[in-house]
């Protein structure tokens, strides 16, 4: 088998089980290396450390899957990866209100580079790095065993894929493909989504439970919800009693989408829908005088790399300092940043330093995250992805 040999003193994040294996940390490698072989972690010392996958084109030459010298990365292995993931989400998979929902979560269940997400009778795939890829026949055979749906559909369209040597791929991997409209279930509303063109797998489903949280401060509220895409916060807003809407996004299509879902939940709160530059209508907002007594900021992510981490700290700090300007004495902000490389401590200090230009006192009330069929893995405090505050403003 492969084996990368590991230069002195370079084991200790692989002895702690972390399951990433940098370039720079190997000093040779036993022969040459093809996309996603099984490569074996070896110290400097000889001493076997780890197995994994090879990513032939990335920085991050290696993933592991498995600390425990007696397990291959075979199909018996792969299939019993997947079963421990899915009776880790079991709750929800008896959850009359909810039948959409993460599956798999890469690293955090042991299968580095997958991404799985539950739609209705769909599932989703992400397969991210080589050592995924190279296993899509099985990962997709254990799926359709295992999870009682009609189709496997593939959504890896994202640009991450490059820094793997990988291009983008999107189609049917098994079954029948998904209608143009699916209609699911979250928390007990409906919505319609686009699995083949919608954004990330379809739906976010790592703000399902911070959608219900946020709610809560709806009632006779008048609500801007900015990035609303298809209405996640703004629907559940209106079910909540909302007053009135306004919702921001760049998306015409999007916007479409939003008054879709409130007419299929029978919801006919008073919705303003404005397309456009979500920085720009903020200000304009300000100009004319506006005031909610709630705000949702649930931007993309700003942060793709370490080089973009100021501005990406600057344009949280805008959009959220504009919010702070928006709301009335007492009213609440929701905000969320989903940039894996902005800590919630470096969050919560631009949100900070939001409200102290703007000259408003603020409480956190609520500190949130991910959804918990979003698990983080102890040893992988990289999948703690998601942060959000909820702040009262006077």
């Amino acid at each position: 088998m492969l084996r990368f040999i590991l230069k002195p003193d370079r084991d200790k994040s692989i002895r702690q089980r972390h399951p990433w294996v940098f370039s720079g940390a190997v000093a040779r490698r036993s022969g040459p290396v093809h996309p996603g072989e099984t490569v074996d972690i070896v110290s400097s010392e000889g001493v076997w450390l780890a197995r994994g996958t090879a990513s032939t084109h990335s920085q991050m030459i290696a993933r592991l899957w498995t600390w425990q010298r007696d397990e291959e990365l075979d199909p018996s292995f792969i299939r019993q990866r997947i079963e421990r993931a899915i009776k880790g989400r079991e709750q929800l998979h008896n959850d009359p209100q909810t039948n959409a929902y993460r599956v798999i979560f890469s690293e955090s269940d042991g299968l580095p580079g997958l991404i799985v997400d539950r739609f209705a009778d769909w599932l989703v795939v992400q397969l991210l790095t080589q050592g995924a890829v190279a296993h899509t026949a099985i990962i997709v055979e254990a799926l359709a065993e295992l999870m009682p749906v009609r189709g496997i559909y593939e959504r890896s369209d994202v640009e991450i894929r490059a820094r793997e040597g990988l291009g983008e791929a999107e189609g049917l991997l098994w079954g029948e493909a998904p209608p143009d409209q699916l209609t699911i279930r979250e928390n007990g509303y409906e919505f319609v989504l686009d699995l083949a063109g919608g954004q990330k797998t379809g739906w976010y489903v790592d703000q399902r439970v911070n959608r219900m949280r946020v709610a809560q401060y709806a009632k006779n509220a008048d609500v801007l919800g900015v990035f609303s895409y298809t209405g996640g916060f703004e629907v559940l807003a209106a079910g909540a009693g909302a007053t009135s809407i306004t919702a921001v996004d760049s998306s015409a299509a999007a916007l479409r989408g939003l008054h879709t879902n409130l007419a299929q939940n029978g919801l006919h709160t008073s919705v303003t829908a404005v397309e456009g530059d979500a920085f720009k209508i903020l200000r304009q907002l300000r100009e004319e005088g506006k005031q909610y007594d709630l705000i949702v900021l649930d931007p993309p992510k700003f942060a793709h790399s370490q080089s973009q981490i100021d501005r990406a700290t600057r344009g949280y700090k805008d959009i959220n300092m504009q919010a702070f300007h928006l709301l009335r004495p007492g009213g609440v902000l929701a905000t969320f940043s989903c940039s894996g490389l902005i800590s919630a401590d470096l969050f919560q200090k631009v949100v900070f330093g939001a409200a102290l230009d703007a000259g408003r006192d603020a409480q956190i009330i609520e500190t949130l995250t991910q959804g918990g069929d979003h698990p983080v893995l102890l040893t992988f405090p990289e999948a703690a992805y998601l942060k959000g505050l909820i702040c009262r403003v006077w």
